[in-house]
């Protein structure tokens, strides 16, 4: 049977949603590469994540979470203590700042608890929208779409928005997908990202979106990063 070839963003987007959740099964919690089991753990390690790998941080957080458990310990850690922890993380002085303002944020404004609401989130030391949609859609499962470098790159290739600013691309995306499937759509589309569609040479001829993707076998990918 002869695959839909979707004229609209809107029918792209859509598409893609499918085509790509046939590709990368799983929730949006399955799917994360960030290991944790909670949504203290899960702020933690995207915080940590910014600049690194996934693989470097989750090699780091299970000495740092042995030590810290709660965010009432982490509030009064030792910066040297925690700097030497996730120093293969990278810029792991202005990370320490962060973690422990974030922690003691929760503590002093939550009651130890990660709040729920985009502002609380985006309130706390550290904490941007792109992390907040992290902890929403895979910590929370609630509505989140995070936009990072991967995300951005393919919605343009494919037509679903001519936006560079994330905070903007976020907002196209969200007319257009469902909120319980943003948090997965997003971590689809940085696995794709990463496996087929790279941002100096995507490999067209192995994507599963190719038929439809206006960037598609041109120069326009390669000037879509």
């Amino acid at each position: 049977m002869e695959r839909r070839r979707p004229r609209t963003a809107g029918g792209r987007a859509r598409e893609t949603l499918r085509r790509l959740g046939e590709e990368y099964p799983g929730t949006a919690t399955e799917l994360c590469a960030l290991v944790h089991e909670s949504g203290f753990q899960l702020l933690v390690a995207t915080i940590l994540s910014a600049q690194t790998t996934d693989e470097r941080v989750n090699s780091v957080t299970p000495a740092l979470f042995a030590r810290y458990p709660a965010p009432a310990d982490l509030a009064v850690a030792e910066p040297a203590d925690v700097e030497e922890l996730i120093r293969p993380t990278g810029f792991f002085r202005q990370k320490t700042k962060s973690l422990l303002g974030m922690a003691r944020a929760l503590v002093d404004d939550h009651g130890g608890e990660v709040p729920t609401s985009m502002a609380e989130l985006t309130a706390l030391p550290g904490v941007g929208r792109k992390t907040a949609n992290v902890v929403r859609s895979v910590g929370l499962g609630l509505p989140g779409l995070p936009v990072d470098t991967h995300v951005g790159r393919l919605s343009r290739r494919l037509g679903l928005t001519e936006e560079v600013d994330p905070v903007k691309v976020e907002a196209e995306l969200n007319h257009m997908v469902p909120a319980a499937e943003r948090g997965a759509l997003s971590l689809r589309l940085i696995l794709h990202g990463r496996a087929v569609c790279l941002s100096r040479r995507p490999r067209c001829e192995r994507c599963v979106l190719a038929d439809y993707c206006p960037s598609a076998f041109s120069s326009a990918a390669s000037s879509s990063t």
